[in-house]
């Protein structure tokens, strides 16, 4: 063979070469897109099968195992999204990497569900339906199992879209419209709704409100001081003094319930308590830690790194306790009713169910939560572990201050409106803060020795300058608020479908 024609071989051997290795590159990059779903469909046929070892042979078994299915499918989707208002603010802030977000939130989701989660939960979903009214236990199940459907649904739908939407709301959305569908417009309690709706406003802008005065104080005490490390030696251990009172007390309040009951009054000590043994023990370690550093901001966003991964903890553990209940409550409704035969306002929930639920969280979370935790933590504004700590300190203060005051709040809602509100915060501050303006002309030499500010040599057109301030993103906002007005009517209106179609059909 001559040397011409080895050569011709080996270039179409080299080219057959190069078409087999972007062919499996092609198939490995469609193989990681179904990898999720892949892993997805066998969490939910595992549940299946866990749930039949506990319930083979007993009646209705297979109404059991269905509704475990869907239980699991609705605590995926509850990972996916709900869990991102927990760690996202870290991730944004660079306080956490992703890989370390995700770990943190899935071993304190499924210890705050296991641990703290609630033994008894609302079957009607706080009492937005009667159960009187919807007494037949077959009617009763078929709603449970439309209300799981319609719920996870909506959120897979809100996941898909990239936005994070109340699973609360989705899940008392899917009850009412069953309930609707299977008694009428009497069924539903009215006032209640009321309440619910009215948190569609209350819960973000008391986030946002809180986040931004806790914006606002570090700014005028720490960041536009001369002098910013002694000024961080007076004020981070207050503010972690605040942040472990607030979280001491919110975990007391809200994550314990399962272990321990506590009055209004000892919880308050309790915060009060951890919140001044925590002042005493940071006070000297935050003036070690400052030591040496540069008098400038990147060292203060130094010193709220670890208190932000800690808080991102806390919050996914409180998470864990209190929101494994809207994948599991209906399930273990329909469990209840199904091997009792009866319907009651409240069932305990069987820790087979609980592990479900728990176990959904943790696994929608690493296939799936990645995407909403960008969205939270690095697209509607820019965040830096003083902003990003600001958001964790509102996501607990006002949840203390709604439960006191008897407001129905989203965690959801109350951790993107505290984004939305220290976005929302420093626009307004850039451009009319006069302790700003002095400082930065201080900083950058641009006050005459008179006094009188000069003239910027690279000053841009007002129009400009103004779209060049907007720090949060109008359109993200936009869609976010759309999707939290139509969460419930959504819900419902899907749930009464399904209802419909599965009553006829059974």
């Amino acid at each position: 063979m001559s040397v011409r024609s080895r050569l011709r071989k080996k270039e179409t051997l080299d080219k057959d070469l190069d078409k087999i290795v972007r062919f499996e590159e092609a198939a490995g990059h469609v193989s990681r897109g179904l990898a999720g779903p892949g892993l997805s469909l066998l969490f939910i046929a595992a549940a299946a099968l866990f749930a039949a070892v506990y319930v083979s042979g007993e009646h209705n078994s297979v109404i059991i195992i269905i509704a475990a299915m869907l239980g699991g499918y609705m605590a995926l989707n509850i990972g996916a999204n709900d869990v991102a208002n927990n760690v996202g603010p870290a991730v944004g802030s660079r306080a956490l990497s992703m890989v370390g977000a995700l770990a943190i939130a899935a071993v304190f989701e499924s210890a705050g569900a296991l641990i703290a989660g609630g033994d008894v939960v609302g079957t009607i979903s706080k009492g937005i339906v009667d159960p009187a009214t919807v007494s037949d236990t077959g009617t009763f199940i078929w709603a449970m199992m439309a209300a799981l459907i319609s719920s996870a649904l909506w959120v897979n739908l809100a996941t898909v879209l990239g936005a994070p939407v109340s699973t609360t709301h989705s899940v008392v959305g899917g009850v009412m419209g069953a309930g609707i569908a299977a008694a009428g417009f009497s069924a539903v309690n009215w006032p209640t709704m009321g309440a619910i709706a009215a948190s569609w406003v209350i819960s973000p802008v008391l986030g946002g409100v809180i986040g931004a005065a806790f914006l606002a104080f570090i700014k005028i005490k720490i960041i536009y001081q001369d002098d910013k490390i002694a000024a961080s030696r007076r004020w981070v251990p207050v503010l972690l003094g605040v942040m472990a009172a607030a979280f001491s007390a919110y975990l007391a309040m809200k994550g314990l319930k399962k272990i321990i009951h506590l009055d209004g009054f000892v919880i308050i000590a309790i915060g009060v308590g951890f919140g001044i043994a925590t002042y005493a023990l940071t006070k000297p370690v935050i003036r070690r830690q400052s030591e040496g550093m540069e008098n400038r901001n990147q060292s203060v966003r130094h010193l709220f790194s670890i208190p932000l991964i800690c808080s991102a903890a806390l919050l996914s553990f409180a998470h864990g306790a209190n929101d494994v209940a809207n994948a599991v409550g209906p399930l273990a409704a329909v469990v209840h009713t199904a091997e009792a035969g009866e319907v009651l306002a409240k069932v305990s929930i069987p820790w087979w169910v609980m592990l479900i639920g728990a176990m959904g969280i943790s696994i929608g979370l690493v296939l799936f939560g990645p995407k909403l935790i960008r969205m939270v933590g690095e697209q509607i504004t820019k965040l830096n572990p003083m902003r990003a700590y600001c958001v964790a300190l509102s996501a607990a203060v006002t949840v203390i201050i709604a439960s006191w005051l008897g407001l129905p709040v989203s965690s959801t809602h109350i951790a993107v409106g505290a984004v939305f509100g220290v976005g929302f915060f420093r626009e307004w501050y850039t451009s009319k803060s006069k302790r700003r303006r002095a400082y930065m002309s201080r900083k950058l030499g641009n006050v005459r020795p008179n006094g009188e500010p000069r003239p910027h040599p690279t000053a841009v057109s007002q129009p400009e300058e103004a779209r060049r301030r907007m720090l949060v993103r109008r359109a993200h906002f936009t869609t976010i608020v759309a999707a939290w007005v139509i969460t419930v009517p959504a819900a419902a209106m899907l749930s009464a479908v399904i209802f419909l179609l599965l009553d006829a059909a059974f």
